[in-house]
């Protein structure tokens, strides 16, 4: 009983000890812990008090000192493409129905010209090319229930087609292409999916043409910021794809409710492997970067 009573008195020892350890353990983590929030906070409040200089004079500047890890990402050309999101008529024309909330953002930009020359690099490359189009059909229009964006799309009739196998009215409406992007769009060997109806990629067909071509990163650009480009981005990003945002090759609507170009390119640099003007994209297509 006595040699028993001492094992007792011992392994209550050990499980003293291992409890001691464990809390120790514990308090060094915790110390860590709070050590790296406390760097981060220092880091962020710094970060934040650069970005408030710079929104003075630019609130779309990059931070002078980020606190957010610089890019890695290096492109492979065979394992590369360029995806453009609603490159049409209705978002980048003063013709289309959203120029009036979309225009400004779109010239202070340079949208246009510059998802030109990205669509003239990406073809030099020989990378595969992709269109993700935004349609509605007749049949849209007996949605039972919408967001705000998707009420005010079908109300002044944005990206309106006939029908999914008609063509009636197509040409240079609103739902068409720009017409500088035409002879790279309709040249048989870029990728015109199946449209998308909301916002992202979920419901056509752009991620099962990416993985028959074998690719797995992607440049994408288009229209507009905070609504497709970024919904494209973060479904992308879900199936596994390393994403760069073309910074200036996009643009998005400024109204009461807020700026979504500003909205978008906060989100793009948390989330985004790569954020890159048109300029540098160029040079990476090329090799020269």
């Amino acid at each position: 009983m006595h040699g028993h009573h001492d094992c007792n008195h011992h392994d209550q020892d050990i499980g003293d000890s291992a409890a001691d350890g464990a809390n120790r353990h514990l308090v060094e983590r915790r110390g860590l812990m709070k050590a790296g929030v406390a760097a981060g906070l220092a880091a962020g409040v710094a970060a934040l008090g650069a970005t408030a200089a710079q929104a003075a004079n630019d609130p779309y500047a990059d931070p002078e000192k980020p606190a957010l890890p610089p890019s890695d990402m290096k492109l492979d050309l065979p394992r590369t493409a360029l995806v453009v999101t609603d490159p049409q008529i209705d978002f980048l024309s003063p013709k289309g129905v959203t120029w009036g909330v979309v225009g400004k953002s779109v010239e202070k930009q340079g949208t246009v010209a510059n998802i030109g020359r990205l669509f003239k690099a990406a073809k030099t490359a020989g990378v595969t090319v992709a269109v993700s189009p935004h349609y509605y059909y007749p049949t849209d229009k007996g949605w039972q229930f919408e967001g705000a964006l998707e009420k005010l799309m079908h109300k002044i009739g944005m990206f309106d087609r006939k029908g999914p196998y008609r063509l009636e009215g197509f040409e240079g409406s609103g739902a068409d292409f720009m017409p500088e992007y035409k002879p790279y769009i309709l040249d048989n060997k870029t990728i015109v999916t199946s449209p998308h109806k909301v916002y992202g990629p979920q419901q056509n067909d752009l991620v099962l043409q990416l993985r028959k071509k074998r690719v797995d990163q992607v440049i994408l650009a288009g229209m507009s910021a905070n609504l497709c480009v970024e919904s494209h981005l973060r479904e992308l990003l879900e199936q596994g794809f390393e994403v760069a945002v073309v910074r200036d090759a996009t643009a998005a609507a400024m109204l009461p409710e807020g700026d979504g170009y500003l909205a978008a390119l906060t989100n793009f640099r948390y989330i985004a492997n790569a954020v890159w003007t048109t300029e540098e994209t160029i040079k990476r297509l090329a090799g020269k970067a």
